[in-house]
């Protein structure tokens, strides 16, 4: 039964993901998953629990993913490591993340009011979790500055699905090294 929850799961997800969470219907995930109404609802009791489940599986890809690009880097070298690999996503180059269509909680945060506060709060989450990563591959006194370098990145990410994925990473990692120049 656990096999059939993530595959309706990583099915959700690569459909929300690829066309928008409105855009795809219950039936659309039950067709290219190939499981069962009955089975979909017996793990999920609505396609808001499935949002919520798809979002915490994006979540813990992507910071597993961001933590080992920054791993054991501190300061510039890690700022840089981090907007080099962000650069290779946009580029598709990073199989981890699969093809990039932007971040996946801006536009599911997007498509949603606070009617839905638990999906939002997931988005809100998600957000402050890659600050907080952020932060720690800072020094004591550019860790002020985290918030402004997770500004960068979801700047060059929004930047990036408009077009000149490699010239957004490059200029936001420009940025951010001036920042860490000038917080010093």
């Amino acid at each position: 039964m656990q096999d059939k929850k993530q595959h309706l799961i990583d099915t959700a997800l690569r459909l929300f993901y690829h066309h928008g969470i409105h855009a795809v219907g219950i039936n659309h995930i039950l067709s290219e998953s190939g499981v069962a109404k009955k089975t979909l609802y017996h793990h999920f009791a609505s396609k808001e629990a499935l949002i919520l489940a798809t979002l915490a599986q994006r979540h813990r890809s992507f910071m597993a993913w961001l933590r080992h690009q920054v791993q054991d880097k501190r300061g510039q070298q890690g700022v840089s490591a981090l907007f080099t690999a962000l650069g290779c996503w946009f580029s598709g180059q990073e199989l981890a993340l699969g093809p990039f269509r932007g971040c996946f909680f801006i536009n599911t945060h997007g498509e949603f009011d606070a009617s839905h506060s638990d999906i939002l709060s997931a988005c809100r989450a998600h957000k402050k979790e890659v600050e907080t990563a952020i932060a720690a591959m800072l020094s004591a006194a550019e860790q002020p500055l985290a918030p402004a370098i997770a500004m960068l990145m979801e700047g060059a990410i929004v930047k990036a699905t408009l077009g000149q994925p490699q010239a957004a990473a490059e200029h936001a990692l420009q940025s951010a090294l001036i920042l860490l120049d000038r917080g010093q």
